[in-house]
């Protein structure tokens, strides 16, 4: 194993779920943004299954950003694996950015059928999965959705280490320290995490400004160029073919996460703003115009969109969603850091925390008040409203309120970046942001 695969940082949220589903016939599909650790987390499953007794010729590993398998067919992918089985074993095949094969899934269903084979891909498109593949492969495929790092994660790829530890007065707190045993505010490293995103190849240059931002617009290139504007090549897809109308929506939505958007606001914005020219030549660009870039930053994990759902009618809202950036490092790259105005950046950091631990998210709406979230999982749930602070009894009145409103029996939280944790109001828990990422 190489220098680089030792040092592989873990994956435990997603490692755990990959082994949880190994061995199995069902075919893993790690899907997310370019560059949030999906080749690692490959890595480490390798580094799992050879720590428990896989041979080395039982893997067949193929990485189809590598040029050496540049203008392969499905048919090609297949004899490539098919010359490597050995009879009488079972196969471990990992294909790594497999949506660049044409008809993939031919290949895969063929593995599944010919050979003893436990199977793993990564794509970084969401058409990896679309209607037509997911029929195909119905029922026999798992997905495991990857993010950029969380903010254990982060502190960890940065060789921070937290220790908790019980004050005198009995309350649970947390030390920071590096390697070098300086001790940190807590709050210190959540400006950085808020600053640079989570991306997990910042860790290799270091917690510079101008290093991160080189990393981070390098990217933002490649998702830009081989997951959007590549994406004509692929059957049936609209053409994307302005470049500059692409990141003039990219920068209004990474400049309105958290606040409630359709796709004709986005498309008077930007004429009145005078960021899309209403020429002779050009036109006005129609909503479905919109609608394709906007479709398509969402398949490559760029924006995730978010509904409304009114609480007391039971049912989807189909006017103004909400979009939140998969990575902040993205938007401070391109829209610049704005440290005194993080009020939609830590919603942002709660709404991909909740989908890490596995909850389906909404955005509430009771009467004409909004939830920030309300977060399902089988048959829990929960209301959740994220806020700065809450020393002003308005501050506090506004965020408490519409929690008050609701009157069922599901948990009720409230998340605050200052502020201790531990006080309840009404029966609707108050907590530390820090404490909540962390817990």
């Amino acid at each position: 194993m190489s220098k680089r695969n030792e040092n592989l940082k873990n994956r435990s949220l997603y490692l755990n779920r990959l082994i949880g589903f190994q061995d199995t016939e069902l075919v893993k599909v790690i899907t997310g943004i370019r560059r949030c650790g999906k080749s690692s987390l490959m890595k480490l499953m390798i580094q799992h299954l050879k720590e428990n007794g896989i041979q080395e010729n039982q893997f067949v590993v193929m990485n189809f950003e590598s040029i050496q398998y540049r203008g392969m067919s499905s048919k090609d992918v297949y004899n490539y694996v098919a010359e490597r089985v050995i009879p009488d074993k079972k196969m471990y095949i990992f294909l790594d950015e497999i949506q660049r094969i044409p008809e993939w899934q031919d290949a895969v269903n063929s593995f599944r059928v010919d050979f003893d084979t436990d199977i793993y891909l990564t794509g970084s498109n969401a058409y990896l999965l679309s209607s037509e593949i997911s029929t195909y492969l119905a029922g026999r495929f798992v997905e495991i959705k990857m993010l950029p790092l969380s903010f254990r994660e982060f502190l960890d790829f940065n060789d921070y280490s937290v220790t908790e530890y019980n004050s005198p007065a009995g309350i649970l707190k947390r030390r920071v320290t590096d390697k070098a045993g300086q001790i940190y505010e807590m709050d210190d490293l959540l400006e950085a995490y808020l600053m640079f995103g989570g991306m997990p190849g910042l860790s290799e240059v270091g917690l510079e400004q101008d290093k991160v931002f080189a990393v981070l617009e390098g990217i933002y290139s490649t998702i830009v160029v081989r997951d959007i504007l590549e994406r004509e090549y692929r059957r049936r897809q609209k053409r994307i073919t302005d470049a500059d109308l692409l990141k003039k929506i990219i920068m209004f939505l990474a400049d309105n996460i958290g606040n409630n958007v359709s796709l004709t606001s986005i498309t008077n914005t930007l004429m009145n703003e005078r960021l899309i020219e209403d020429s002779p030549k050009k036109g006005k660009p129609a909503v479905q115009t919109i609608q394709t870039y906007v479709s398509a930053l969402l398949e490559s994990y760029v924006f995730y969109e978010i509904r409304r759902f009114d609480i007391k009618g039971k049912e989807y809202l189909r006017t103004l969603g909400k979009y939140y950036i998969s990575d902040l490092g993205l938007k401070n790259y391109l829209l610049g850091y704005r440290g005194a105005d993080t009020g939609h950046a830590i919603e942002n950091l709660v709404y991909f925390e909740l989908k890490r631990r596995g909850y389906d998210v909404a955005v509430g709406k009771t009467g004409n008040r909004e939830i920030d979230f309300i977060a399902t999982k089988t048959r829990e749930k929960k209301y959740i409203q994220v806020t700065e602070r809450m020393e002003e009894e308005s501050t506090k009145e506004r965020e408490l309120s519409p929690l008050r409103s609701i009157r069922d029996n599901h948990e009720k939280i409230v998340i605050q970046r200052y502020g201790p944790s531990g006080e309840t109001e009404d029966g609707i828990k108050i907590i530390n942001l820090c404490d909540y990422l962390l817990s």
